[in-house]
């Protein structure tokens, strides 16, 4: 039973780990993340089967298990949370409208927390080069003291962490 009561509200983070608590919900995400378009039901299928066992062909009883198991009770919730939207019909999935909330708790999404890393990385080594050129009394940089050189490394680096946590 799903914990989210409202398709138009946005998923609270309980909501999204209550979602990702169960590997095979997890895998469904995961999967459908590297995917560009929908998904065959029977295909993820197979994958999760693949994940859960070592053994090479798939046993078709895991297989079926997996299924019945996705049909039944993962893709309902994951649908009725509006993580995918599922045509029970042609069998297919495709990302929902909370997709990318519930996503950015998975393995893909982290790209953000890399690009602000890199962000700083850039702004720490630019800092430090400054403070090393105005040590060398260029006539340009030579007027600005390198501790102030350093405090406005350090606030730009601040006001970056800022900005991102707030956005």
């Amino acid at each position: 039973m799903s914990v989210q009561t409202s398709r138009t509200d946005s998923l609270a983070e309980s909501e999204i780990f209550h979602i990702l608590g169960n590997d095979r919900r997890r895998a469904i995400v995961q999967l459908l993340a590297e995917e560009s378009d929908r998904v065959d039901v029977s295909d993820v299928a197979s994958e999760i089967a693949e994940q859960e066992t070592d053994t090479t062909p798939v046993p078709n009883n895991l297989y079926k298990s997996v299924y019945v198991s996705l049909q039944q009770t993962h893709l309902p919730q994951l649908e009725e949370d509006d993580v995918i939207e599922y045509d029970p019909e042609a069998k297919t999935i495709q990302p929902g409208t909370h997709f990318d909330d519930v996503l950015r708790y998975v393995g893909g999404g982290y790209d953000d927390q890399t690009t602000v890393l890199r962000l700083h990385l850039v702004l720490c080594v630019l800092g430090l080069l400054l403070i090393a050129v105005a040590g060398m009394e260029l006539p340009a940089l030579s007027s600005i003291d390198p501790v102030l050189w350093s405090v406005l490394v350090l606030l730009a680096v601040a006001a970056s962490s800022l900005y991102n946590l707030l956005s």
